[in-house]
């Protein structure tokens, strides 16, 4: 029998990395967060990748396994939020699509596939929160098995970061080929990281930072190797990186790699870790990197605990999109209140597109700077494509599609509208735009709407009496819904 749990204040973050899927619960306690709970399954997700850019059955398989395990461990303790992150190695998977939805029935969470820019600033949050030094200027880096991040900040703030293509998995299958290390291995896998960095690197140089930290696992793993194994001064430095490449190099082969500090199912990656931070260390100047204990997963945890007390990142994302595209704030908080009204009768079933809707609503117009012509489109792919803290690309996408369906015929999204709650929020955003448009102050106390099998709407004979375009656009709306075969019938009473 399961003991459930249940503490005040407690969250847990699940990251499905390309090398190790790992799994955080805390607890929020004062200024800190406690981790209370931690596992972690060496999956090598980025590994099952075959030359056809698919996942595998075999590590599909092997995912699913590993999630059912994280479900009896989630099912443990009574939380007030959860959040599944996928990173890298879902990011490229071109069946992702399709091991998503078996995923998520397993885990029993949405999956949240985050950009490498989100992953960047979930790190930062993660290591920020874990340091006592609240004004410092600081570089982060974090060598994932897909990815890896860099993160220049003050405090809790971020100034920059970027997210580059290259990660251990990657840089160990593709040049330590079935094990083997040697030299020219090494020379090579360093030289191909470093240029990945070597463009981008101006702005990380150490003129901008007091202190480099390393978030990774892997980077932890190699402090903990190079302290265990007396290199150098024991501190993470050019000197003892280039001490045990060529420890690694004497032993010839992963298989007989025997270091204290390194554990068996790490040796076949972190060759390549390895090199990917010698390549940064000499590309970025560092002379001493600090490894951190955390990273993404409390950066997560940290990011649902701020959205607990009001504090959602997206709402800033969304401030900031409103005033540089210069969108007109009455304009926009007009349809986001009015849809939210709209959609608050309508009664869906969950509350997944509540918050979506009404930043959708405030953005609507914001691609008029573009063009006034087919503004709704440029809004939709600038919303899908641009880089917006806190939010998942799913979500993005969800909000693209919300705002590409605001006028015009129904067709271009597709199948979207067969989820009744998504077809609802479209519903909603339109008829508020069209209020607008129609300048109806509206009273929805006389305005009822209803939609389950057909649209229903009632409205007050009035409104159309000194409203006359208010039967035009109604009228139109009703020929876009029979378009996609949704019945829509208008009632006028007194």
């Amino acid at each position: 029998m399961i003991t459930i749990e249940k503490e005040a204040g407690m969250y847990a973050a699940v990251d499905l990395g390309s090398n190790s899927f790992r799994l955080h619960i805390g607890k929020h306690d004062g200024d800190a967060i406690r981790v209370v709970k931690s596992m972690r399954e060496p999956i090598r997700l980025g590994a099952g990748i075959d030359a056809r850019g698919n996942l595998t059955e075999a590590a599909m398989q092997s995912a699913l396994a590993c999630l059912q395990s994280f479900r009896a461990v989630l099912g443990a303790y009574r939380l007030d939020a959860v959040r599944v992150v996928g990173t890298a190695a879902l990011r490229i998977a071109r069946n992702a699509g399709t091991f998503l939805p078996a995923a998520e029935k397993v885990i029993g969470y949405p999956i949240e596939i985050i950009s490498g820019e989100e992953e960047g600033r979930l790190i930062y949050m993660g290591v920020a929160n874990s340091l006592a030094t609240p004004g410092e200027r600081r570089l982060v880096l974090d060598i994932g098995g897909g990815s890896t991040e860099l993160v220049l900040g003050r405090g809790l703030e971020i100034e920059r970061v970027e997210s580059f293509s290259v990660g251990t998995v990657k840089q160990s299958l593709s040049f330590f080929i079935d094990g083997r290390i040697d030299a020219g291995s090494f020379e090579a896998a360093i030289l191909s990281a470093r240029s990945h960095f070597e463009d981008a690197a101006p702005p990380y140089h150490p003129q901008y930072w007091r202190n480099a930290y390393g978030s990774s696992g892997t980077i932890r793993a190699i402090a903990e190797i190079i302290g265990r194994n007396e290199l150098g001064d024991g501190r993470v430095t050019p000197a003892a990186l280039e001490a045990l490449k060529g420890r690694f190099i004497a032993f010839g082969h992963v298989a007989r790699i025997d270091l204290p500090g390194l554990r068996a199912d790490r040796a076949s990656t972190i060759i390549g870790g390895l090199a990917i931070l010698i390549a940064l260390v000499a590309e970025l100047g560092i002379e001493v990197l600090i490894p951190v204990d955390a990273g993404l997963r409390m950066g997560v945890m940290w990011d649902l605990y701020a959205r607990s007390m009001q504090c959602d990142r997206r709402e800033e994302s969304v401030r900031l999109l409103v005033e540089k595209f210069r969108v007109e704030p009455a304009r926009g908080n007009r349809v986001a209140q009015e849809s939210a009204a709209l959609y608050a009768q309508l009664k869906p079933s969950a509350d997944t597109y509540v918050k979506l809707l009404y930043w959708s609503a405030q953005l609507h117009e914001m691609g008029m700077l573009v063009a006034q012509t087919g503004y709704h489109k440029h809004a939709a792919y600038m919303i899908e494509n641009a880089d917006l803290p806190g939010f998942t690309a799913r979500e993005q996408k969800a909000m693209a599609r919300l705002i590409v369906a605001q006028k015009g015929n129904l067709r271009k999204i597709g199948d979207a509208l067969a989820e009744p709650d998504f077809a609802k929020a479209v519903l909603a955003l339109r008829l508020a735009i069209l209020l607008m448009h129609a300048r109806i102050e509206a009273d929805f106390s006389e305005l009822k709407l209803r939609m389950k099998n057909k649209i229903e709407l009632d409205i007050k004979r009035d409104w159309v009496a000194h409203h006359p375009t208010v039967s035009y656009w109604i009228e139109k709306e009703q020929e876009w819904w029979d378009e996609v075969g949704v019945d829509f019938s208008v009632k006028t009473s007194a």
